[in-house]
């Protein structure tokens, strides 16, 4: 006789908690208030009634645990989503972070009374000084966007200094950078210039020799590059930007792919942001957490966003304004559980830690380029470093199969979609980073299914247009969503 499992064969998306209750069912029971009444608010100001679900606590715990099963994270299987991907994220970092004197700590507590918390950030900007090869480091900004937006008005506030701002008001951007770089140099006030990759995907030195004429402020390097490329004339370029009197900056956010191998003030960097949240642990996506200090040289250290800290005479340590500061960027002291975080991970794995991370990145990248090419068609055939970028556009002929079917019809597959339609240099983009996380088994699982798909599109291509076919949810009308979503509950008849 067959069974039903309610958790397994239930739609738990369809029905939500206000369909599923019944008067007097609760969860817990709170005990009264004997203390002190509080004054009743006017008249006017108090809602007479509140419809909330009334549910027993086993229903309450099953509902969620249901609902958790529909959810895919990097705990859930292989998550290979390039650039902006989750990386190692160890669950001790987690407890670390946790500990009661950091978590419990107030943020406007006084100094003399978070020594502790505030000798870890110390040691985590000596640790990324050493990381980088620049030796000033702020770790207030939030996240990357907003590290990478310290690093240009800084970069603005020395040119000011110098005299030379109304001079030099142009921002030079590969057109294989982030797609942040643009928007923040255009929100520090500077006017930006794609500059076209080259066939190797690197940048054309002919083209930047071309746009060095005195105007330029900045350029901005991603490194990698977001087609997961390294910049063979790095070192060149960075010499003739500073013959230039220009500066270059560095985009972080990929330093999984170099960490513990080359430094960014080795090469000629002037200033950096790292996305913490991506490299150094801590789980991101939906708007945070982040974290993405700003590293620098000693020329532009005057300009570090506050606050940075400090070690006084007395040994002791304190929360400064560098002295030409460009101010706060955020509430506080910065994101200190991402802090936290990374000065974990830094501290467990040490440098034979680090530098096993990156060769297991850039191992990892190579491998899957090798087994799907042939099968997808590669746009850039280079060794790359962290990622891959391969083009679905071999399969848009004959069945006009798109990258967009291809990463729903993954799905189907039990693994989560690479990041697709970025970088927008490559027709039908598929942005893979197997990260350094993944055994070999798992690379060689995604791969066998990426094959698997290759071939349904050739055979079946009506197959990929439907997917995903196993998923809770299947293909959405995105547009009609955005344009009509529903946004509250209403009963239903059951």
């Amino acid at each position: 006789m067959s069974t039903i499992d309610p958790l397994r064969d239930e739609d738990f998306g369809a029905r939500l908690t206000f369909d599923r209750g019944a008067p007097g069912r609760f969860a817990v029971a709170v005990a009264g208030w004997d203390g002190p009444v509080v004054p009743e608010p006017p008249a006017g100001l108090l809602r007479e009634t509140l419809a909330l679900p009334e549910l027993s606590q086993g229903e309450l715990v099953r509902y969620y645990t249901a609902l958790s099963r529909r959810n895919f994270g990097v705990d859930s299987g292989t998550y290979p989503l390039g650039s902006c991907t989750m990386k190692y994220n160890p669950k001790v970092d987690d407890l670390v972070a946790g500990l009661p004197g950091f978590a419990e700590t107030h943020p406007l507590a006084p100094v003399e009374e978070i020594q502790g918390t505030l000798r870890l950030l110390h040691e985590l900007q000596g640790y990324l000084a050493e990381i980088t090869g620049l030796p000033f480091v702020s770790l207030a900004p939030a996240a990357g966007a907003q590290g990478e937006l310290a690093g240009m008005l800084m970069v603005k506030r020395l040119l000011e200094r110098r005299g030379e701002l109304d001079r030099r008001r142009r921002v030079l951007v590969p057109d294989s950078a982030h797609g942040t770089n643009p928007a923040t140099a255009t929100m520090a006030g500077f006017a930006v210039t794609e500059l076209p990759s080259g066939a190797d995907g690197a940048i054309d030195p002919a083209v930047l020799e071309r746009e060095l004429d005195g105007t330029v402020a900045a350029l901005m390097v991603t490194l990698p590059s977001t087609l997961g490329l390294w910049e063979p004339a790095i070192e060149e370029i960075a010499a003739r930007v500073h013959r230039d009197g220009a500066f270059l900056y560095g985009d972080g956010a990929n330093l999984n792919a170099i960490l513990g191998r080359a430094r960014f003030g080795d090469l000629g960097f002037d200033v950096v942001h790292l996305n913490l949240h991506k490299t150094f642990s801590t789980p991101h996506g939906g708007g945070g957490p982040g974290a993405g200090p700003v590293c620098c040289t000693a020329e532009l250290a005057d300009y570090l966003p506050a606050p940075v800290v400090v070690e006084a005479g007395d040994g002791s340590l304190d929360l400064v304004r560098p002295s030409d500061t460009i101010g706060r960027l955020q509430q506080f002291h910065g994101s200190a559980g991402v802090l936290i975080r990374a000065y974990a991970y830094i501290r467990s794995l040490g440098l034979a830690g680090l530098r096993a991370t990156s060769a297991n990145a850039v191992l990892n990248a190579n491998y899957l380029r090798t087994l799907l090419e042939g099968h997808y068609a590669l746009p850039y055939p280079r060794r790359v470093m962290h990622e891959v970028v391969f083009s679905g556009s071999r399969q848009r002929n004959p069945g006009d199969v798109r990258t967009y079917d291809i990463a729903k019809r993954l799905i189907d597959y039990g693994i989560h979609p690479p990041t697709v339609y970025f970088p927008l240099i490559v027709d039908e983009a598929l942005m893979i980073e197997p990260t350094e996380t993944e055994s070999r088994e798992a690379v060689e699982a995604f791969a066998r299914a990426m094959i698997a798909i290759a071939d349904e599109a050739a055979r079946d291509p009506e197959l990929l247009h439907g997917a995903p076919h196993n998923a809770p949810i299947g293909r959405l009308d995105e547009a009609n969503a955005a344009r009509r979503p529903e946004l509250r509950w209403r009963p239903q008849s059951i």
